[in-house]
């Protein structure tokens, strides 16, 4: 096992910088896993520490050593892609066999590593089988395996899921998780399903445009989200955003006024604001309800999609072209177009300035009380 440290990490292809001033520390035995939208750098990360990549400027320590110039079959990594990259003659212990007696390994050895490996994924009674009689997520195993017979101090994972139906990937999800438990190993994986990274993460890296957005556990980033971006991306469905304009400030908390004049509180620190500033009020959709009483917004119902034992019920507003989405009980079932009024617990509520940045919530017991009175 051993630590990853990134320091001041750029990456540019002739004149197009395409990562910059990434600065990341992974501890020995994390589960690390980064997300973030196409084309936002997460596998060029990876493949940067793989050593598939060079790299531009900065430096790169796995363990005690620095990498930047170690070529990548001695970094002590090993890789599992997005394709299984299996050779279809050979049996599954000859797959999982290969790397070892390329590496000069003894019979005994490698017969060892491959039964040890079969043996921690289920499949060490399928070692005589081709690829071609096996399932998607058997051959996944297979390739899982392959890595963990090389006994790596870093795990490394491309997408390893996104070829397997919606079942399998929340089977394998489990496996992944039960495979880091066993090993205790550095393990690094990338996705762009934030799904997969609430679930498997010890850490959760956000990347956008070549960028860190934020790191932090799944819990950080989805109560204490750094900007708009990760509030956005975080959370399925996402957030919900609703822009308004700083109606009053106070100690414990800011007011808001929103689309056709009504009003919502938010539990944040207000003082870098000022009255009548342009805000965007953010509510997940667990967290945005049809009032009792007052109402800070109203809307018309649009949808309402069932899904057993709870809706998403999906209403228009005035001022904005995006539906507001609200997770209801499957009890709830108002008519198409029906006027619903909505309100949503300031201590609930996030705020994003004009810059998307997150004003930072209060989380004290004074302004729990205040919140669920002003809720009513």
């Amino acid at each position: 096992m051993a630590a990853v440290s990134i320091r001041n990490l750029a990456k540019r292809y002739e004149d197009n910088e395409v990562m910059r001033d990434i600065n990341l520390e992974i501890e020995d035995g994390e589960f690390v896993v980064f997300v973030g939208p196409s084309g936002c750098g997460k596998s060029t990360l990876l493949r940067m520490i793989a050593g598939l990549e060079e790299i531009s400027d900065g430096d790169l320590d796995i363990g005690t050593r620095r990498m930047n110039d170690v070529p990548a079959s001695k970094r002590g990594v090993a890789m599992v892609f997005q394709s299984y990259a299996l050779y279809p003659h050979m049996s599954l212990y000859d797959n999982m066999a290969f790397g070892l007696k390329i590496a000069g390994k003894s019979k005994a050895e490698i017969d060892a590593a491959v039964q040890h490996a079969a043996k921690i994924l289920h499949i060490d009674h399928l070692l005589d089988r081709k690829p071609r009689a096996l399932s998607g997520g058997q051959r996944q195993r297979v390739a899982i395996g392959r890595a963990i017979t090389r006994q790596p101090s870093v795990f490394l994972f491309d997408e390893p899921l996104s070829n397997l139906d919606a079942a399998l990937r929340v089977k394998m999800r489990l496996e992944f998780a039960k495979l880091h438990d066993d090993l205790k190993t550095t393990m690094i994986y990338v996705t762009h399903d934030q799904i997969e990274a609430m679930t498997l993460a010890d850490k959760i890296v956000v990347l956008s445009e070549g960028r860190i957005e934020q790191v932090g556990s799944p819990q950080q980033l989805y109560h204490h989200p750094a900007n708009r971006f990760v509030a956005g991306f975080i959370g399925s469905p996402k957030m919900n955003f609703i822009d308004g304009t700083v109606a009053a400030i106070q100690g414990d908390g800011v007011q808001v006024q929103l689309p056709a004049g009504g009003l919502q509180w938010a539990s944040v620190d207000g003082s870098s604001l000022q009255v009548g500033q342009k805000v965007t009020l953010g509510v997940r959709p667990e967290h945005l309800n049809i009032a009792q009483g007052q109402a800070a917004l109203q809307a018309r119902c649009t949808a309402l999609e069932l899904l057993g034992d709870f809706s998403y019920l999906y209403a228009a507003y005035e001022g904005s072209d995006d539906a507001l989405i609200l997770r209801v009980p499957d009890s709830l079932d108002p008519p198409h177009g029906s006027v619903l009024q909505l309100a949503a617990d300031p201590a609930r509520c996030h705020l994003f300035g004009a810059d998307g940045q997150a004003l930072p919530r209060l989380v004290s017991s004074v302004v729990s009380s205040v919140s669920a009175r002003r809720a009513h």
